[in-house]
């Protein structure tokens, strides 16, 4: 699988250099607000482990992306098969940034990166995207990048406890939108 290139961005199969910031990411309070309990560096070193099989085995996952011009790692975006038990399914689009990173664009430069992977190389007739009903800073990267909600589609999370992260809103881009 080749990298993805934009205009700032590398997004790029993970390497060992990215485990100390990913580590670090997992264990901000404010980037894991609206993902629920803060990693240990076990369970993060474990999640890359993770997105590298799932590569592996599908040719596609989370990137882990990069600023070009310092080669600085900034966290991660790309495309993942909806979980089992969620009442849709299909592939869906995601990010996650460093704190420094955040307010700069670079999430919807990596998502619009990941949409045109989906559409011109995999295919996909649809991308989906997921967030917590109050995550609004990842439901204004959806909307500009072009993804539409049906609030009929908001749903309650079956693998989150009660609370604020059970409440969620569902995003949709179909390829004729983008193509």
């Amino acid at each position: 699988m080749a990298d993805l290139r934009t205009d700032r961005l590398v997004l790029r199969r993970w390497q060992d250099s990215d485990l100390e910031p990913w580590a670090a990411m997992n264990a901000d309070p404010a980037v894991r607000e609206h993902l629920g309990d803060l990693l240990t560096r076990e369970q993060s070193d474990a999640s890359v482990a993770q997105f590298q099989a799932e590569f592996d085995q599908r040719g596609y996952g989370w990137w882990a992306v990069q600023l070009q011009a310092t080669g600085e790692f900034i966290g991660f975006a790309g495309l993942d098969q909806v979980e089992d038990g969620m009442p849709f399914t299909g592939v869906e689009i995601g990010w996650r940034l460093a704190r420094s990173a955040w307010g700069q664009g670079y999430a919807t430069e990596a998502a619009l990166a990941g949409l045109a992977f989906g559409f011109e190389t995999l295919e996909l007739p649809e991308i989906l995207a997921v967030t917590t009903a109050t995550n609004l800073r990842s439901q204004a990267v959806m909307r500009r990048i072009g993804m539409t909600r049906d609030p009929a589609d908001d749903f309650d999370d079956p693998t989150a406890p009660e609370g604020p992260l059970r409440p969620n809103v569902l995003y949709r881009i179909a390829r004729a939108v983008r193509v």
